[in-house]
């Protein structure tokens, strides 16, 4: 994901008067994690915080592919041998994964982890991949082949992999974000990792202010903020994470259908959704697809307004610009 620049919060939660923001974050899911909220009761508060951070925990105790204990890792290790049983919301993960995969055109696959493992730019020297084995790891990859019946999973062959880490940190933003509402708070931001929820409005304020990186200027001056409301703002580039081989650079976002790190020309798409799940999983889709397509996947989707800054252009869906303030 490309970074969304928040105001830099205090480590603990605070508030220095009744209708303050406080703010809290953890380390989980792999990043930081950090919940904004108007709340004037510290007790509600400290329970909020506690009940946030004991979800986050659980979820990826479960749910991540490099904990070897968790259920996805022991549906990895079984591929290609017997089916694994699997818990009601298992299944509904499983339902995600399939209607990502169809609103995206394929583009969202989690079972595209064999592809992924080949493209390592966090190794100290990475290394482009073999056609060949390219070619070895698309066979493994295609949500079709995944089996499913009630109560259970299998991957058919061995090497096969699920990940749910192109949307699961956007799955969990979504989740706490309603847990902040059955906690009677009403005016709540939700940040894991710079993928947002954000619902109501601090004091003062018509919603919460979030500042677009600028991908050729990372960590500098944003190029330009929104303004979000009941709303989830997610957004993908690959500029930050990365290898250069022969002056070539090969960022970290993976076509599944080609099993090569995208190059179209697209460095940063931000998308406006109705949830923080839907606008990750379209910040990726369109990142990948480019431009044309991208912007044609987002018409289809109802409340998805999304902008792509290219390495020569800004385009965006007609109605972008209703949560742009600057």
């Amino acid at each position: 994901m490309a970074s969304l620049t928040l105001p830099v919060p205090s480590p603990t939660a605070s508030a220095s008067r009744e209708s303050a923001v406080r703010k809290h974050r953890w380390p989980a899911l792999g990043t930081v994690c950090e919940v904004q909220y108007v709340c004037a009761d510290p007790e509600a508060a400290r329970r909020f915080e506690t009940a946030a951070i004991a979800w986050a925990a659980a979820f990826e105790a479960k749910y991540s592919r490099f904990r070897p204990d968790s259920l996805v890792s022991r549906i990895n290790a079984a591929a290609g041998g017997d089916w694994v049983a699997i818990d009601t919301e298992m299944e509904h993960m499983l339902n995600f994964c399939a209607s990502l995969h169809f609103m995206t055109k394929g583009v969202m696959d989690v079972t595209a982890t064999p592809v992924l493992r080949l493209w390592d730019y966090k190794s100290a020297t990475p290394r482009i991949p073999s056609q060949e084995e390219i070619a070895a790891a698309l066979r493994l990859v295609g949500w079709s082949k995944v089996q499913r019946a009630h109560g259970k999973v299998r991957l058919p062959e061995a090497g096969m992999a699920l990940d749910f880490g192109g949307w699961g940190k956007e799955y969990a933003v979504d989740a706490v974000a309603a847990l902040a509402r059955t906690h009677g708070l009403t005016d709540v931001l939700v940040d894991f990792g710079h993928d947002l929820m954000a619902f109501g409005a601090p004091p003062g304020k018509p919603g919460w202010h979030i500042g677009l990186e600028d991908p050729a200027n990372p960590g500098g001056a944003c190029k330009g903020s929104l303004a979000a409301s009941n709303v989830g703002v997610a957004s993908s580039g690959d500029y930050l994470r990365g290898f250069t081989i022969a002056g070539k650079r090969y960022g970290h976002i993976v076509n599944p259908a080609t099993g090569w790190p995208v190059a179209n020309g697209c460095r940063q798409v931000t998308v406006v959704a109705p949830s923080c799940l839907l606008a990750g999983a379209l910040s990726t889709a369109i990142f990948i697809l480019g431009p044309a397509a991208g912007l044609s996947l987002a018409s289809e989707i109802m409340g998805a307004e999304a902008r792509i800054i290219t390495d020569t252009s800004v385009q965006q869906s007609r109605n972008f610009f209703h949560y742009v303030v600057s």
